[in-house]
């Protein structure tokens, strides 16, 4: 591929309650760029949270943040169009990503449900743009001067519950929206960070959070995924500044085609 328009960082980091639990880790994240039809890029962005209380949650995160990925760009390759991505399309995509974790779950000896985790997920072309969440998180965007949210976190009827792709209900409630419009830049995060950058009460983005986060990744000069960038995320949300704030794991991707 081309040199990519995009400068990415992307981080997980594991939360305090799990360090003193001697759990790993579950939140997990991938990233991919593919050409369409055109030979433009194609950026796809994946986050999911593990189900605490899933014995295989970590292994669910990343089997459901590939899989997906993956489908897409299959789905690029064969010449579809961001533009072209319809919510039956993305229903398949989940179902086929059901499809691959009951066969790791079969192969295993394990239950589905074992790897239950939520999904977020950004696929974005030059002037169009499909999201996708089942599950807490969210995703925030630009919004004239200011951010929003592309979705409200999915929480249930009680505290710390949610949706998750291994469950009955997560095609019918699942979020789908394409976007015909150029998006610049993209937040993808777990449910880790929600308090530190969503206003609950407003139900909006907290815009001082995202004004500060962006400019790194504007100013950098990699094509594609920082390295270093990427590093000094997850030092940043594994500092005591976000821990004494939250005992959960944290996941925070950062896209952007702005130049500083």
């Amino acid at each position: 591929m081309s040199t990519s328009p995009w400068r990415v960082a992307m981080a997980s980091s594991i939360g305090q309650s799990h360090v003193a639990a001697a759990q790993p880790c579950q939140d997990a994240h991938f990233h991919l760029e593919a050409e369409d039809a055109d030979g433009r890029p194609v950026m796809v962005l994946a986050a999911a949270d593990g189900a605490g209380s899933a014995a295989l949650a970590e292994l669910g995160a990343k089997l459901a943040c590939e899989t997906f990925a993956r489908l897409v760009e299959t789905y690029v390759g064969k010449g579809g169009r961001v533009a072209a991505i319809e919510r039956p399309l993305v229903e398949r995509w989940i179902t086929g990503l059901v499809y691959r974790i009951e066969l790791d779950a079969k192969r295993s000896g394990a239950r589905v449900q074992d790897y239950s985790c939520t999904l977020l997920a950004a696929v974005i072309a030059d002037q169009s743009a499909a999201f996708v969440q089942i599950g807490d998180g969210a995703m925030v965007i630009p919004a004239g001067a200011g951010w929003r949210h592309v979705f409200w976190p999915q929480h249930g009827e009680f505290a710390n519950t949610t949706n998750f792709v291994t469950s009955e209900r997560a095609v019918p409630e699942m979020d789908f929206v394409r976007l015909d419009e150029a998006v610049q830049e993209v937040a993808v995060f777990t449910d880790g960070i929600e308090n530190l950058v969503l206003q609950k009460a407003s139900k909006t983005a907290h815009a001082p959070f995202f004004d500060s986060i962006f400019p790194p990744v504007r100013k950098s000069l990699v094509s594609g995924v920082d390295a270093e960038l990427s590093q000094a995320l997850e030092k940043y949300l594994s500092s005591p500044t976000i821990n004494d704030r939250t005992d959960d794991d944290k996941t925070l991707m950062l896209a952007s085609r702005r130049r500083a």
